[in-house]
Formats: structure tokens, sequence, C-alpha cells
């Protein structure tokens, strides 16, 4: 191998190390531990489903259930996440253990995103997502419990957008967090997995 090439290759590959482990740090369930300063992944929330009622973390105990933030306003990736949402819960059949799966959609954009809103944007979908709003304080705890990112990009026009994270969270019946969910899987596949942690 030519000897030029060999310096940039080792900074690439430490580089890219390091970013891997970086993701396993954040993201390893281990991490899921509180009063050590360790970071976590998830927490108690209590937020306004798009029926009006109140929804808190230990309603869901149980059953596992995905988290995914974003806002109804989305043009692309949050109308394609909640599509395979739909798809995965599909997969799932309609077993007991399948009748219980939840997957949260909690809004970024609570500003906009009423609890009508949300439920007029979540009827095309598989009933089993629950869209989830609330006040900016209670959506950015939300957001800062799960380590997401979310913020408001104004546009030419005078409106503006949200940028945010678009991991999709696979959390365990006692609330727990398991991991990054792979939603871009075969919706049998990922209905498995999902079941799996029933």
């Amino acid at each position: 191998m030519n000897r030029r090439l060999v310096l940039p290759l080792v900074v690439f590959l430490v580089g890219a190390l390091a970013l891997a482990t970086a993701a396993v740090v954040t993201f390893a369930p281990q991490n899921r531990t509180s009063g050590s300063g360790t970071a976590s992944v998830g927490g108690p929330f209590t937020l306004t489903t798009q029926e009006g009622k109140p929804l808190s973390d230990t309603d869901l105990r149980g059953a596992p259930f995905l988290v995914f933030f974003g806002f109804t306003h989305c043009p692309d990736i949050c109308p394609t996440k909640l599509f395979e949402i739909s798809e995965v819960l599909r997969a799932a059949g309609d077993g007991d253990k399948a009748k219980k799966l939840r997957a949260l959609f909690i809004t970024v954009d609570p500003e906009r995103d009423t609890p009508e809103t949300m439920k007029s944007y979540l009827g095309s979908f598989d009933p089993r997502i629950i869209g989830l709003t609330g006040d900016r304080p209670a959506i950015d705890a939300a957001i800062k419990a799960y380590r997401a990112y979310a913020k408001k990009t104004p546009l030419k026009d005078g409106d503006y957008t949200m940028d945010h994270t678009a991991l999709v969270y696979l959390m365990g019946k006692d609330g727990s967090f398991i991991g990054a969910f792979n939603i871009e899987q075969a919706p049998e596949q990922a209905a498995a997995e999902w079941l799996r942690h029933s």
C-alpha cells in the first residue's frame, strides 16, 4: 500500500471507531441507570393524547412500546415512519400480545399540533399509534428524557419547520430502553422483534 495513504486511512478508521463507540455509549440499554451520573434514555412523562386524555409512561407498562418524535407538518420523514410503523403493527396480527402493542408519536411542535390536529393526522395510520402533545415545557422534558433533538427552523415565507431526531425507540414492558428499533427491516421481522419483548 502507498505509504502516503496509510496515515489518512488510519485517521479515518480511528474517527469511525470513535463515532461507533459514542453511538453505543449513547444508546446502549445498560445506560438506563440513574443517580450515578450515567446517561439514561426514557423516563416519566404525562402528555395529552389525540383524544384529549392524559397518558403517562406508567399507563404503558405491561407491553413493549415504540416512541417516535415528529410533527404533523413534516413533509416526508414522519409520514414515512408512521406508515412503516403501521405496516409492522399490521404484520404483528391481532393476537393477544399484538393487541397490547402501542407506538407513541410525540410531537416536537405542540404550538401547532393540538389534540384535534393530531387526531386528524393519525386517522390515516394504525389506531395503535397514539399521538401525544402537551405544553412546551412538558414536550421539552420528554425530548430531553429520550435524549432526542428538536429545533425550530425558519422558512423563507415566514413559516417554519422542525429539525428532529428520526430514531424510533423500542421500550420494554417495564418502560426501560431496549434500543433503537430498525423500522426499515421487513415488517414481519420487525413485528417478531417487537413481540419478542412482550
